[in-house]
């Protein structure tokens, strides 16, 4: 996979579903959701973007069912109980005795456990008195839910022909890594994909990688991602043949702009929806392998604007800006509700929210075709079409003008 816009083939996905009615008025910010979603609506909302994408020839994978298939090995369920039982949360008698009983249960139970958690008074009863079950409410959590695999763009990201574990910024999302990782290594349908990038390296989220053009990543530096694992993430590319350029994109450490792709996304092979504040501020520090000294040295160049960059390593004359809403204060708004957060289906055919109706209706102008679904409750979580997807095989843009 060489871009963020060449006919998606296969997708992974997560349907909401039990980890988002674990959020209450006291976890969820903490569990990183500006509200409490109504999960049937939810569901509905997500089983339309899932049937979208099937109606556009897109082969799309649940993660829940590709997670039971790979804790069906041995191996993978193994390492799934050892993701879930956090001894120094728990203490030794009681981790152990979760990990006994979840060492005994099949891959659908397991699973559900690594996704939604479970509370105090959902454990196994113990042989001997726990201090620490005494000392916690039924109700607080043993294992944590995980509310944020809805957004599978962040968990993981492919390059080329090799799949990018993210190593997550956020405690609330950290386990995401270790559910991936047995994914990608133990599920038949991936044994064999090689790593782009390893789980325990610096913080970066796939959220802030942008394929913008075959060789050329884009990865945005603020909130998730650090300078440190943008840098590592260049280092790893570069050693593997699977890029000749990384712009890495300084962003505000905000709420709001979390991601590159709430900034900014690929809508056509040569142009992007962009919130307009950052049309101009944004900047680009240029990584390319220093060939004086090998491939995985770096030489950095910049800061420049990152629109002229972005067109100098695509080799393109200009990259089209299409920007988010008519007036800043719509502009604000729809960047807000994920506006410039498309999923593009092929050049020019992208998903978006329908709420985002000034931003559809510059795209359509600029002759994209959209592909409007529902997001009042699946938007709780601050993501559009492209944090709840992970591209899995696109067919390839290189050659073609």
């Amino acid at each position: 996979m060489d871009t963020e816009v060449g006919p998606l083939r296969t997708v992974l996905l997560h349907r909401p579903g039990n980890e988002l009615k674990r959020l209450t008025p006291r976890n969820n910010d903490q569990l990183l959701f500006d509200s409490i979603p109504w999960v049937d609506r939810a569901q509905e909302e997500h089983d339309a973007f899932a049937e979208v994408l099937g109606s556009r020839g897109v082969e799309v994978l649940l993660l829940s069912d590709v997670l039971r298939g790979a804790l069906d090995d041995p191996r993978a369920h193994a390492a799934g109980v050892h993701a879930a039982v956090d001894s120094k949360r728990l203490g030794t008698d009681l981790a152990d005795s979760l990990r006994s009983h979840l060492s005994g249960v099949d891959s659908t139970t397991l699973a559900e456990v690594l996704m939604s958690g479970a509370t105090f008074e959902e454990l196994p009863a113990a042989e001997t008195p726990s201090l620490v079950r005494k000392m916690h409410h039924p109700h607080d959590f043993a294992v944590a839910p995980l509310p944020n695999l809805l957004f599978t763009r962040d968990s993981s990201v492919w390059i080329g022909d090799r799949v990018a574990i993210s190593s997550l910024a956020m405690p609330a999302r950290e386990r995401e890594t270790a559910l991936l990782d047995l994914i990608y290594a133990y599920h038949p349908r991936f044994q064999g994909s090689g790593r782009a990038y390893g789980a325990h390296s610096a913080p970066i989220e796939g959220g802030d990688v942008l394929l913008l053009a075959p060789g050329v990543l884009a990865v945005g530096v603020g909130e998730r991602t650090s300078a440190a694992g943008a840098e590592s993430l260049a280092r790893s590319v570069f050693a593997d043949d699977i890029a000749h350029t990384v712009l890495v994109v300084p962003i505000a450490q905000s709420r709001a702009t979390m991601h590159l792709d709430t900034v900014c996304t690929m809508v056509d092979k040569d142009a992007v929806v962009m919130y307009p504040l950052a049309r101009e501020s944004l900047v680009a520090y240029t990584l390319r392998p220093d060939e004086h000294i090998g491939k995985e040295s770096v030489r950095v160049d910049g800061p420049a604007p990152f629109l002229t960059a972005a067109a100098e390593a695509m080799g393109i004359d200009r990259l089209r800006v299409i920007d988010t809403g008519l007036d800043p204060v719509t502009a604000e708004r729809e960047q807000w509700d994920d506006g410039n957060n498309t999923l593009a289906l092929a050049p020019g055919v992208v998903v978006g929210y329908e709420r985002n109706v000034e931003t559809n209706a510059r795209l359509i102008d600029a002759g994209i075709e959209v592909l409007p679904i529902a997001g009042s409750e699946l938007g709780s979580g601050r993501g559009g079409p492209r944090c709840m997807s992970c591209p899995v095989s696109r067919d390839s843009m290189a050659g073609l003008s």
